[in-house]
Protein backbone atom coordinates (compact mmCIF):
# COMPACT_ATOMS: atom_id res chain seq x y z
CA UNK A 1 0.00 0.00 0.00
CA UNK A 2 2.84 2.36 0.57
CA UNK A 3 4.54 1.32 -2.82
CA UNK A 4 0.93 2.34 -4.39
CA UNK A 5 1.12 5.71 -2.29
CA UNK A 6 4.46 6.40 -3.32
CA UNK A 7 4.37 5.56 -7.02
CA UNK A 8 1.29 8.10 -7.37
CA UNK A 9 2.43 10.92 -5.53
CA UNK A 10 5.73 10.32 -7.84
CA UNK A 11 3.38 9.73 -11.21
CA UNK A 12 1.19 13.07 -9.96
CA UNK A 13 4.62 15.18 -9.35
CA UNK A 14 5.54 14.05 -12.72
CA UNK A 15 2.14 15.17 -14.70
CA UNK A 16 2.45 18.77 -12.70
CA UNK A 17 6.48 19.00 -13.68
CA UNK A 18 5.59 18.28 -17.51
CA UNK A 19 3.35 20.89 -17.15
CA UNK A 20 5.30 23.83 -16.34
CA UNK A 21 8.16 24.28 -19.14
CA UNK A 22 10.75 26.43 -19.55
CA UNK A 23 10.40 29.12 -22.13
CA UNK A 24 11.75 31.65 -23.81
CA UNK A 25 9.98 34.74 -26.02
CA UNK A 26 11.76 33.39 -28.84
CA UNK A 27 9.92 29.77 -28.65
CA UNK A 28 7.12 32.08 -27.41
CA UNK A 29 7.40 33.81 -30.84
CA UNK A 30 7.79 30.54 -32.84
CA UNK A 31 4.37 28.75 -30.81
CA UNK A 32 2.16 31.65 -31.70
CA UNK A 33 3.27 32.07 -35.59
CA UNK A 34 2.90 28.16 -36.20
CA UNK A 35 -1.21 28.76 -35.16
CA UNK A 36 -2.23 30.36 -38.33
CA UNK A 37 -6.34 30.04 -37.68
CA UNK A 38 -5.42 30.27 -33.36
CA UNK A 39 -6.30 33.17 -31.29
CA UNK A 40 -3.36 33.04 -28.59
CA UNK A 41 -4.38 34.52 -24.89
CA UNK A 42 -0.92 34.33 -22.96
CA UNK A 43 -1.12 35.79 -19.09
CA UNK A 44 1.43 37.22 -17.56
CA UNK A 45 1.54 36.13 -14.15
CA UNK A 46 3.59 34.96 -10.65
CA UNK A 47 2.60 32.89 -7.93
CA UNK A 48 3.27 36.22 -5.67
CA UNK A 49 0.71 38.32 -7.37
CA UNK A 50 -2.65 38.53 -5.42
CA UNK A 51 -4.81 39.74 -8.27
CA UNK A 52 -2.88 37.65 -10.75
CA UNK A 53 -3.98 34.44 -8.72
CA UNK A 54 -7.17 36.21 -8.22
CA UNK A 55 -7.68 36.19 -12.04
CA UNK A 56 -6.74 32.58 -13.36
CA UNK A 57 -9.85 30.47 -12.51
CA UNK A 58 -11.05 33.24 -14.97
CA UNK A 59 -8.50 31.88 -17.75
CA UNK A 60 -9.59 28.59 -16.76
CA UNK A 61 -13.18 29.59 -17.56
CA UNK A 62 -11.68 30.79 -20.72
CA UNK A 63 -10.10 27.82 -21.80
CA UNK A 64 -12.57 25.07 -21.23
CA UNK A 65 -15.56 27.06 -23.05
CA UNK A 66 -13.11 26.99 -25.94
CA UNK A 67 -12.48 23.74 -26.25
CA UNK A 68 -13.31 23.42 -29.87
CA UNK A 69 -12.50 26.40 -31.08
CA UNK A 70 -9.24 27.60 -32.37
CA UNK A 71 -8.32 29.34 -29.03
CA UNK A 72 -5.08 28.39 -26.66
CA UNK A 73 -4.96 29.69 -23.36
CA UNK A 74 -0.86 30.50 -22.05
CA UNK A 75 -0.11 30.62 -18.76
CA UNK A 76 3.61 32.61 -18.50
CA UNK A 77 4.73 33.04 -15.00
CA UNK A 78 7.26 35.67 -14.62
CA UNK A 79 8.31 34.09 -11.06
CA UNK A 80 12.29 33.40 -10.25
CA UNK A 81 13.71 30.28 -12.42
CA UNK A 82 14.32 29.55 -9.07
CA UNK A 83 11.19 29.29 -7.82
CA UNK A 84 9.85 26.48 -10.28
CA UNK A 85 10.79 23.11 -8.40
CA UNK A 86 9.29 24.89 -4.70
CA UNK A 87 6.95 27.07 -5.65
CA UNK A 88 5.55 27.48 -9.36
CA UNK A 89 4.87 23.37 -9.92
CA UNK A 90 3.26 23.04 -6.49
CA UNK A 91 1.40 26.29 -7.12
CA UNK A 92 -0.41 24.69 -10.47
CA UNK A 93 -0.73 21.36 -8.71
CA UNK A 94 -2.50 22.65 -5.63
CA UNK A 95 -5.15 25.02 -7.60
CA UNK A 96 -5.34 22.56 -10.75
CA UNK A 97 -4.64 24.34 -13.48
CA UNK A 98 -4.88 22.37 -16.89
CA UNK A 99 -3.55 25.40 -18.99
CA UNK A 100 -0.39 25.22 -20.48
CA UNK A 101 1.79 27.02 -17.85
CA UNK A 102 5.40 28.15 -18.82
CA UNK A 103 7.79 29.81 -16.90
CA UNK A 104 9.71 32.92 -19.05
CA UNK A 105 13.06 31.97 -18.96
CA UNK A 106 14.54 35.15 -19.84
CA UNK A 107 17.42 36.81 -18.28
CA UNK A 108 16.75 40.64 -18.79
CA UNK A 109 13.48 41.88 -17.36
CA UNK A 110 13.58 45.01 -19.17
CA UNK A 111 14.16 43.47 -22.62
CA UNK A 112 11.54 40.96 -22.71
CA UNK A 113 9.15 43.99 -21.41
CA UNK A 114 10.01 45.65 -24.32
CA UNK A 115 9.65 42.45 -26.62
CA UNK A 116 6.38 41.47 -25.12
CA UNK A 117 4.67 45.22 -26.10
CA UNK A 118 6.36 48.76 -25.92
CA UNK A 119 3.78 50.07 -23.45
CA UNK A 120 4.19 47.83 -21.08
CA UNK A 121 5.55 48.92 -17.69
CA UNK A 122 5.95 46.12 -16.45
CA UNK A 123 3.08 45.65 -13.75
CA UNK A 124 1.36 42.06 -13.53
CA UNK A 125 -1.07 40.88 -14.62
CA UNK A 126 -0.72 41.95 -17.97
CA UNK A 127 -2.38 39.58 -21.24
CA UNK A 128 -2.05 39.94 -24.88
CA UNK A 129 -4.41 38.40 -27.43
CA UNK A 130 -2.07 37.45 -30.40
CA UNK A 131 -3.58 36.00 -34.25
CA UNK A 132 -1.82 36.05 -36.85
CA UNK A 133 -0.39 39.55 -37.11
CA UNK A 134 -2.73 41.30 -34.73
CA UNK A 135 -1.50 42.10 -31.23
CA UNK A 136 -3.36 43.45 -28.33
CA UNK A 137 -2.03 44.04 -24.93
CA UNK A 138 -3.52 44.79 -21.37
CA UNK A 139 -2.16 45.51 -18.44
CA UNK A 140 -5.19 44.64 -15.90
CA UNK A 141 -6.78 41.95 -14.02
CA UNK A 142 -9.54 40.27 -15.77
CA UNK A 143 -13.23 39.43 -14.69
CA UNK A 144 -14.51 36.42 -16.57
CA UNK A 145 -17.17 38.57 -18.34
CA UNK A 146 -14.13 41.16 -19.33
CA UNK A 147 -12.27 38.01 -20.56
CA UNK A 148 -14.88 36.86 -22.82
CA UNK A 149 -16.26 40.07 -24.31
CA UNK A 150 -12.35 41.15 -25.21
CA UNK A 151 -12.01 37.47 -26.66
CA UNK A 152 -15.00 38.02 -28.48
CA UNK A 153 -14.41 41.26 -29.88
CA UNK A 154 -10.28 40.55 -30.85
CA UNK A 155 -10.20 40.43 -34.43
Amino acid sequence: MRIFFLICLSLISYSVSAQVKLLTLDELDKRLAAGKDTTYVVNFWATWCSPCVAELPNFEKLRLSNLKKPVKVLLVSLDFKSKLQKEVIPFVAKNQVRAEVFLLNEPDQQKYIERIDPKWTGAIPATLFVKQKTRRFYEQEFTEKQLENTLLNFK
